[in-house]
């Protein structure tokens, strides 16, 4: 079964829920393959990265909003095994990774790129939309740092990451994570790792009925 995940990787429910999705995985005994799929949180172009935390007090109404979200999101990752630091993230526009991820899933490396990623992005306080860091977090991972520099140096991707980003508008996807199972049952939202092992016997048994 084909598991498509369009996510962003400064969206920190993404990170929640790529884990939730691997915990349940431990228990499914059918074969599946984990696609990533791009989604932007925010388009808007980035000329200086700024602490994630000053973002989010403009956006939410100020520092206290800011730190009560922030707060809520940290203890929550925390029950998933997750240790989020807000207080070094970075805002970033997350265009150029998505290309990146894209060119890895090329060479079964999209999983531990995101995974480096989402790492670097939460925990690290790494600017991702910084082409130096995406390279370097690209050798990371068993792929060529130099050649992941000239790849994101040269535009390459571009048209085709724009038309996935549209592709994913235009099945609907507003807020991520999503899960599209199947190519065709969508669950929004970082699920329990319970609620997700529900849906894959469940979408397990439609496709065996639909295919008998």
């Amino acid at each position: 079964m084909e598991i498509e995940i369009y996510a962003d990787v400064v969206c920190p429910w993404c990170f929640i829920g790529k884990r939730r999705l691997e915990k349940a995985l431990e228990s499914y005994p059918g074969d599946v393959t984990v696609r990533y799929r791009p989604f932007q949180l925010d388009p808007s172009p980035v000329p200086r990265p700024e602490p994630t935390i000053e973002a989010l007090a403009r956006k939410f109404g100020g520092p206290e909003r800011a730190r009560q979200i922030t707060e809520q999101t940290t203890q929550t990752a925390l029950r998933d095994g997750l240790e989020l630091n807000f207080a070094k993230s970075l805002t970033a526009n997350t265009f150029d990774a998505h290309r990146l991820v894209r060119v890895a899933d090329q060479v079964g490396k999209s999983e531990a790129l995101v995974e480096a990623l989402y790492q670097a992005h939460f925990v690290d306080g790494v600017d991702v939309g910084s082409h130096d860091e995406l390279a370097r977090l690209a050798g990371t991972v068993g792929l060529d740092e130099a050649e992941a520099k000239a790849y994101l140096d040269s535009g390459e991707g571009t048209d085709e990451t724009r038309a996935a980003l549209a592709e994913a508008r235009d099945l609907g996807v507003t807020a991520v994570p999503m899960f599209v199972f199947a190519g065709k049952y969508g669950v929004s939202g970082a699920q329990e790792p319970a609620t997700l092992l529900e849906v894959l016997a469940e979408v397990e048994k439609r496709e065996a009925a639909s295919a008998s």
